[in-house]
């Protein structure tokens, strides 16, 4: 069990049967009276947040949290189909608890899924994957001003921007965390 003294960002506990996690955290001391403290938490299912003030003595459950490497293998309309490389387990997660993740997954892609008392809540992605250019218009002749960009798309459909010297068929290092264009990658 946590007590109140415990609590700081990006601890994960249980509130009303719930695994939530700390995102913001204050500590006050009045002049008299208990110690108070204020946090600001995401429920890790849901993603509703929510402000709770709580004082010394209170006692929290930590959270039954385990995370599991695990490989994505296809989707299609049931959704987003994963097997753990150890023993072989098929789970399928939906197209909400996948989110913006579907823009980087690849066929056979090795990716972190945290489970909530065996129940998959949410994906992690590697901070970096190396995608396919399979749309790309070509950069204009004189267009050359500092930092200009065009649209190019990715073998998995997402689209971004790019410096105008990519072409189709180029592979380029993506950041999953913001989904920008980071380089091109030697082919």
């Amino acid at each position: 069990m946590y007590e109140s003294s415990d609590l700081r960002k990006g601890l994960k506990i249980i509130i009303d049967g719930a695994p939530y996690i700390i995102t913001d955290f204050q500590f006050s001391k009045p002049g008299k009276g208990q110690a108070l403290y204020r946090c600001k938490l995401k429920n890790m299912i849901t993603g509703y947040t929510m402000d709770r003030t709580y004082r010394s003595g209170d006692k929290f459950e930590p959270a039954n949290l385990q995370e599991s490497r695990m490989q994505f293998l296809y989707n299609d309309a049931t959704g987003y189909h994963f097997m753990d490389t150890s023993t072989y387990d098929q789970i399928t997660l939906t197209p909400e608890q996948i989110g913006d993740a579907k823009n980087f997954l690849k066929d056979n892609m090795e990716v972190d899924i945290l489970f909530f008392d065996e129940t998959p809540i949410s994906i992690s992605l590697p901070t970096f994957v190396e995608l396919e250019v399979v749309k790309s218009d070509p950069g204009i002749k004189g267009d050359t001003a500092t930092g200009a960009t065009k649209p190019a798309t990715l073998e998995t459909g997402y689209t971004l921007q790019v410096p105008l010297f990519i072409e189709e068929g180029n592979v380029l290092k993506i950041d999953t965390r913001t989904g920008e264009y980071v380089e091109r990658v030697k082919n």
